[in-house]
């Protein structure tokens, strides 16, 4: 036999061919796996911490606080405060709250944003917030759009005015948003003092300049009153918080050097929770 013939034959082809997988095995193998994963892995529910109320899931809420037009705008009239009336307790009052929503209810907390009525994307939002009230003047197209806002479901919070000078304000410009309707007190033992916490009682809240003068009220609005505006179908389109100021009580909620406000703080979170949820769910 020639040498050439002897030559131990070339199998670089046969091993490469050897070496590969059998694909058809590599798919059954990955199916098996695929269905055997969830069956090994874990539950998820047992690696999440309990849930939180469910009667409450789903709901969005956002702290909007309203820019609005006030009466000494533009002039040089003086005033008890610096700034303008519509930002005070910002923007403490708004994270503290908001934070607090977070952590005791499972409703879905967005970043709170500052709205003029006059701002399409007010209607993008359930709840709105008007301090300082006693200072409120609106134009005609505010007084349309609130108007709109409210008999379309919304619900507007008014907080922080006192006495029956900013009381008669606000009810003056409430009249020309709704003329037909009255204000009226909510009546005792409303859901409202009980949808999340029970509360014996409305609260009178005193600012902290109040609270270090030793007392609870000013301008002599002695008695607090939470009122309202009722829609045709009995929902209470406002939230007024008359002679009390909720907005102080959530904004210093965390100064260590005011330890004996906490009780006002505590007070203030709850009956603004409450509120909020019966908002969010009638």
């Amino acid at each position: 036999m020639s040498p050439e013939v002897r030559l131990k034959a070339d199998t670089t082809l046969d091993r490469s061919v050897r070496l590969q997988p059998d694909f058809r095995v590599v798919v059954v193998v990955l199916a098996i796996i695929a269905v055997l994963i969830p069956w090994l892995a874990p539950s998820a529910d047992a690696q999440l911490s309990g849930g939180a109320d469910e009667r409450f899931a789903g709901l969005q809420w956002r702290f909007v606080r309203i820019k609005y037009h006030y009466h000494a705008e533009g002039t040089n009239e003086p005033q008890e405060f610096y700034g303008e009336p519509w930002y005070i307790d910002a923007p403490a009052a708004e994270q503290n709250l908001s934070r607090r929503v977070k952590t005791a209810t499972a409703i879905q907390v967005e970043d709170p944003i500052v709205l003029s009525l006059d701002d399409p994307r007010l209607f993008e939002n359930p709840w709105i917030y008007f301090v300082e009230p006693g200072n409120l003047r609106m134009t005609d197209a505010d007084v349309s759009n609130l108007r709109e806002f409210l008999l379309r479901g919304g619900t507007a919070m008014f907080d922080d005015f006192h006495g029956p000078i900013e009381f008669d304000n606000l009810a003056a410009e409430m009249k020309r948003v709704f003329p037909d309707r009255q204000i009226v007190d909510f009546p005792e033992g409303h859901p409202v003092f009980s949808c999340f916490y029970k509360i014996d009682g409305y609260p009178q809240v005193p600012g902290l300049g109040s609270f270090m003068a030793g007392r609870t009220w000013e301008k002599g609005g002695y008695v607090a009153k939470l009122r309202t505006i009722f829609d045709d179908d009995g929902r209470p389109m406002l939230f007024i918080n008359w002679n009390t100021d909720m907005g102080d009580g959530v904004e210093w909620s965390n100064a260590e050097e005011f330890p004996g406000y906490i009780k006002y703080t505590s007070l203030a979170y709850r009956m603004m929770i409450n509120e909020i949820v019966y908002a969010l769910t009638h």
